[in-house]
């Protein structure tokens, strides 16, 4: 009986030293998926800002406009998502409006997010990740262009 006792008193504190060699390893794990889990949400609203500002531009009579439509459309897209990026750059080819009435035209835009990853604070994690997401729309055929 005694050696049984001795046995079932040695396994005393096991559980203690297990929690404080996995409690890192969990928590890391944690942090992980939640920087994957913002990275892919963040994705997501920067390919939703892209769409949302090539068709702005499409819609528009002249390329000036239109530039500035997607510019708009794009911001107002990342704020509508929550998406605060640390730079944000939105490219806007509006080549398609000096072409003649008939030809088949598109306007293109093109979004860079630099999402901010420094808050979660793991080792090894980088401190931000730029997203680019592109979209093109086409401009209507026939519609007159300046």
């Amino acid at each position: 009986m005694s050696r049984l006792q001795r046995a079932l008193r040695e396994d005393r504190g096991s559980y203690s030293v297990e929690v404080a060699v996995l409690a890192p390893v969990l928590i890391a794990i944690l942090g992980l998926m939640v920087a994957f889990g913002r990275i892919t949400d963040a994705k997501g609203s920067v390919d939703t800002a892209a769409r949302a500002a090539a068709r702005a531009a499409s819609l528009e009579r002249d390329a000036g406009t239109a530039q500035a439509k997607a510019q708009s459309a794009a911001a107002a897209a990342l704020a509508g998502e929550g998406v605060t990026c640390r730079a944000t750059s939105v490219l806007v080819d509006t080549s398609g409006y000096a072409t003649t009435v008939g030809t088949n035209a598109n306007v293109t835009a093109t979004i860079d997010c630099t999402a901010n990853l420094s808050d979660i604070g793991l080792p090894g994690l980088p401190g931000s990740k730029t997203l680019t997401s592109s979209w093109t729309s086409p401009i209507d055929t026939y519609r007159a262009r300046p």
